[in-house]
């Protein structure tokens, strides 16, 4: 295949909120690598929520705000077509996962191992970095994971999974500690196959929506699972945690969804010396219970992205030890029906838990 086979198409947003599917620029036919560059034919892109925040809302934050033209997606896996003079590591027909970040390589974050925090990032889909839901890309050798034949769809799966592959690590979960997951999402249902995978035990996961629930324990049968009724206060979720744990407070919460009632409930429920680790995005300022914190020891962790998780992510799929992480995967579109995807993937009542967007080889 060339790339001049086909239209480069992208799907953008704008400040207005609009979703429209367009060509990407530059056009196929004059893309180039660099020396150090590939080109891939992206055949693989989840929606996360991210992208639904962007185009709904505009921004994450004060500092990640769409101003202009900006093409999402960050969540990707496809085939090498073209590589460039420098790239000895790829060669055309390889398959693909993107790793979306690619930092600096001078800054102290990056020279210490600690490049999701490189403050010259440049992260696909990130304004203004324009993201992977096109049809062509071009991006670094060093950022392309190779797969073999993993199915292009577990490839794109590995975005997700490698930041909830961060969290069981930056949290310390360990063979036997009993853990909440708050969150039955994409990411709280990944976080779920993972602490299993590191032996945890119990595993309560929390949720106001039931049908989430079920579905996260038809893949890990094992969960303990906590409905959260509306309006209930948070000491009466984190009960409701620790009764379904069997009367045992767990070691580590990981909040997976930004909310601050959820973060609440997770902190009441710990043991003292407990581990709370935010992996969720919420609202920019929120209140925490410091009393209860400060009298259990209770240890605060937050988490941007992901690092060093990648060709871990791999060897785990590969080894089927996160067995039915595909499941998660919900709803299946083409890149031309991406605006019907968002539209699935933004619409709580669609039943959906990961949208991918896929286009043929």
């Amino acid at each position: 295949m060339t790339v001049s086979e086909r239209p480069n198409i992208g799907v953008y947003t704008n400040p207005s909120h609009a979703l429209y599917i367009a060509p990407a620029e530059p056009a196929a036919e004059n893309l180039a690598p660099a020396a150090d560059e590939v080109i891939v034919h992206v055949v693989a892109t989840g929606i996360c929520g991210s992208d639904i925040h962007f185009q709904k809302h505009g921004q994450i934050g004060p500092t990640m705000v769409v101003r202009e033209e900006h093409i999402l997606g960050h969540e990707s896996a496809g085939i090498v077509i073209a590589v460039g003079n420098d790239v000895t590591s790829l060669v055309a027909g390889d398959r693909v996962a993107l790793e979306p970040g690619v930092p600096c390589y001078k800054c102290d974050q990056c020279l210490t191992g600690h490049y999701n925090g490189c403050p010259d990032v440049q992260f696909k889909s990130t304004p203004p970095v324009p993201g992977f839901l096109r049809r062509y890309v071009n991006h670094p050798a060093r950022w392309c994971h190779k797969i073999n034949d993993m199915p292009y769809e577990l490839g794109a799966l590995l975005e997700p999974l490698s930041v909830a592959l961060f969290g069981v690590e930056t949290a310390g979960v360990v063979l036997g500690d009993p853990v909440v997951i708050c969150g039955a999402g994409p990411i709280g249902i990944v976080s779920a196959l993972c602490a299993r995978a590191a032996g945890a035990e119990p595993i309560v996961l929390t949720d106001i929506d039931q049908g989430r629930l079920d579905f996260a324990k038809s893949l890990v049968p094992s969960l303990r699972t906590v409905l959260v009724g509306r309006g209930e206060t948070a000491e009466d979720t984190a009960e409701h945690i620790i009764s379904a744990a069997g009367g045992i407070r767990p070691r580590v919460c990981l909040e997976c969804t930004g909310v601050q009632s959820s973060l609440h409930a997770g902190i009441y429920s710990l043991c003292f010396r407990g581990v709370c680790h935010c992996i969720g995005v919420g609202a920019s300022t929120q209140s925490i219970p410091f009393m209860i914190l400060s009298v259990n020891e209770i240890e605060v962790k937050f988490q941007y992205r992901y690092a060093n998780q990648w060709p871990k992510a791999i060897r785990l799929v590969n080894a089927g030890l996160l067995d039915g992480i595909e499941k998660i995967i919900t709803h299946r579109f083409a890149l031309e029906e991406a605006v019907t995807a968002f539209e699935t993937s933004g619409n709580p009542k669609s039943g959906s838990v990961k949208v991918m967007i896929l286009d043929s080889e």
